[in-house]
């Protein structure tokens, strides 16, 4: 019999690789859930890696919801999408909300308020089901690959996918049905063409963007399509087939097999979710497909023991519950990962806490026949879960921003800053006076310019365009200052574009995270070969249109010792540009550490010797630039170490001004302290006459 037959009359051959229809429950996918969720458990607490079981869950998800669907059409019952979406969620939100509402409360008291803007960003994603979208968007940000832990939510990122299917896939089951009944199409193959073209295009897609954006592609929606398409086509093909039972107990043992080992043999986080995602997916649709086989010797009979079966009716809180205990248990003991002692204990934590919560709140609340009875208490249900933790979540950004608020308005008089360092200060700040930024904010206290390049200043090359800012006047500037480099570069954008506009300059920036300026060498093209081509374009883009002035950093600080070197190439780059009659300005770096400033000042306080290393075990007795004076003619150099350091110690804190917002980093606030001493150390040091 063909598959198109079989589809057509599905009663006819079903019995042979499943249950039967009146017997829809399937125990052995509840036990094949269960699996899935020890693979992520297990490789996240013991591993540090990632398993390839969340695919496993994306498939067993849009095999159920398939066939929920298909037998709403074929018994004729009504789709009823917006009854079906606020069930479904009133089914999810419970559990999830619950975590969420807790693994705020357990942050708040055991990590540091430096992490709470990112916590609170990915509380509200978590929530609302983008969380995917808010990681793919920091996927491939140089700066959040700072934090030295892992967000108590980043699981989440599958949860938002599932649920963004959850509303696409009945629109589509909705709309081929609508289809049918018009055009009397046969619907199991109508949905058959539908979702094979979903699975190929989404593969290609998913494949391509791998290849090109691995970082980007693992939380990308349209990269992660082609599983769930996978598991409907199961769904939808699986009654057409005839699988001897011998073929279904070689195929399940297969299956299962595959998709244990998966993890062990791929390293799934780098390479997902291309073609190697076929590997647990397909395996988990072999398992599947194998059903129930009757026979003592098949995986089923394993899958459906009571255990199994147990674990996998709380498989979704085991999952919630898993990472936020995880990632804050690591946090409260300062250890990287968890050995095979504390793993244990993580489990069986994050095990009872899943129990707790399907046995107390998920099955309950949907249990709960009250908002069954029509759409507006659904409604009612659902935004009461959602209230749970909208109101503490805003309750504290608004705390945070009247906090803020009241800290600014005396910051004039009581966060001095840098000033604090200068010679015959007088500190006039209140004795209770809040340190700024507030801590919770340092981890966007960047220093930026006011917007993107216009005009002659818009890189042609499409590499360099997005990293392209400017502050200032667009036409007839008294001068164009062009800041180059990384991260460090961008830090003083706080003091250039503030001075620069207040002398009637243009200031603009090329930057680009990670990427120091440097020379076109055999070398860069090997170890970085992105910088490398970003380097290049940076430089036709200076010959085209050459700036007055060009400013980078000038030396490279090693974290917590004084091993400062210079900038590699810096006097090779130096000489190409003062060659061209471009003023050239290098900076000295700011101290680096080994462990989080901010956090250091955060947990111990700004007093703590561990918060105040000493500066000769920071930066080198002498700058590196003096090894550069006069060699280069039009290459100046500033060192502003002694608004940063007060000659003995480099405190975290410094005139009431946070100094560092991460290991390395000097926060915005604090380098705009520094603007006036920095402009004029600028113009005696180049010699510029600007008014």
């Amino acid at each position: 019999m063909s598959v198109a037959r079989a589809l057509a009359s599905p009663r006819r051959s079903g019995a042979g690789v499943g249950p039967s229809r009146k017997s829809k429950y399937r125990p052995e996918i509840q036990g094949l859930r269960s699996l899935a969720v020890l693979m992520v458990v297990s490789y996240h607490v013991w591993f540090g890696r990632v398993s390839g079981g969340v695919d496993v869950f994306l498939l067993i998800s849009a095999f159920l919801m398939t066939l929920q669907f298909v037998g709403r059409y074929e018994q004729n019952r009504p789709m009823a999408l917006i009854k079906h979406w606020l069930h479904l969620f009133r089914r999810l939100l419970p559990a999830a909300v619950t975590v969420i509402a807790a693994t705020l409360a357990a942050s708040y008291l055991l990590l540091p308020r430096t992490r709470w803007l990112d916590i609170v960003d990915q509380a509200w994603a978590s929530l609302f089901y983008y969380e995917n979208a808010l990681l793919q968007s920091r996927a491939v940000d140089y700066y959040a690959t700072d934090h030295s832990l892992a967000s108590p939510f980043q699981h989440f990122w599958s949860l938002s996918i599932q649920g963004q299917v959850f509303i696409l896939w009945p629109l589509i089951f909705s709309g081929a049905a609508f289809l049918a009944k018009k055009y009397r199409l046969h619907y199991r193959i109508l949905l058959c063409y539908i979702f094979a073209g979903v699975f190929l295009v989404s593969l290609v897609y998913s494949i391509i963007f791998t290849i090109t954006n691995q970082a980007q592609a693992y939380f990308d929606t349209g990269a992660r399509l082609w599983e769930f398409a996978l598991g409907t086509l199961v769904a939808l093909i699986l009654p057409g087939l005839r699988i001897p039972r011998s073929g279904r107990i070689v195929l399940g043992w297969l299956g299962i097999a595959a998709m244990l080992s998966c993890g062990i043999l791929l390293n799934v986080q780098a390479a997902f979710p291309g073609v190697a995602a076929l590997w647990p997916t397909l395996a988990a649709a072999g398992v599947i497909a194998a059903g129930q086989t009757g026979s003592r010797f098949g995986v089923d009979r394993i899958l459906s023991t009571g255990p199994l079966v147990r674990l996998g009716d709380n498989s979704y809180a085991l999952y919630l519950w898993h990472w936020p205990v995880l990632v804050i248990a690591l946090a409260a003991t300062g250890r990287d990962q968890a050995g095979p002692i504390s793993g244990t204990v993580i489990i069986v934590v994050a095990m009872g806490l899943a129990f707790l919560t399907t046995k107390f709140i998920e099955k309950p609340w949907r249990e709960w026949q009250w908002p069954e009875a029509n759409r507006r208490r659904s409604s009612i249900a659902v935004a009461a879960c959602l209230l749970a933790v909208v109101v503490p979540l805003t309750g504290i950004q608004v705390q945070q921003h009247l906090a803020t608020t009241a800290a600014q308005a005396a910051a004039e008089r009581n966060n001095p800053g840098a000033q604090a360092l200068l010679p015959g200060f007088v500190d006039r700040s209140d004795g209770d006076a809040a340190i700024l930024p507030a801590a919770e904010q340092l981890p966007a206290d960047w220093a930026t310019l006011s917007g993107p390049c216009t005009g002659g200043l818009e890189p042609e090359d499409d590499a360099i365009r997005d990293t392209c800012s400017q502050s200032g006047p667009s036409e007839d500037p008294v001068r164009s200052v062009l800041v180059l480099g990384d991260s460090h570069a961008q830090q003083w954008l706080a003091a250039i574009g503030k001075f620069g506009e207040e002398q009637g300059w243009t200031v603009y920036a090329m930057l680009k995270g990670g990427c120091q300026v440097q020379p076109a060498t055999p070398e860069l093209e090997e170890t970085n070969p992105d910088c490398k081509s970003y380097n290049d374009a940076v430089a036709e883009q200076i010959t085209r249109n050459p700036p007055d002035a060009i400013m980078v950093v000038g030396t490279a600080a090693a974290p917590s010792s004084p091993a400062e070197v210079l900038t590699p190439g810096l006097e090779e780059s130096a000489r190409t540009w003062t060659d061209l009659g471009i003023d050239v300005v290098a900076i000295r770096d700011n101290p680096r550490f080994d462990f989080n400033m901010a956090d250091c000042v955060v947990t111990k306080g700004e007093d703590s010797p561990d918060c105040r290393p000493a500066q000769a075990n920071l930066l080198a007795a002498e700058s590196p630039l003096a090894g550069l004076d006069g060699k280069v003619p039009g290459l100046a150099f500033v060192d502003m170490t002694d608004l940063i350091c007060d000659g003995t110690y480099c405190p975290g804190v410094v005139g009431n001004t946070f100094v560092y917002l991460d290991n390395n980093h000097l926060t915005r606030t604090y380098v705009a302290s520094m603007s006036s001493v920095f402009g004029e150390r600028l113009m005696a040091a180049t010699g510029w006459k600007d008014q």
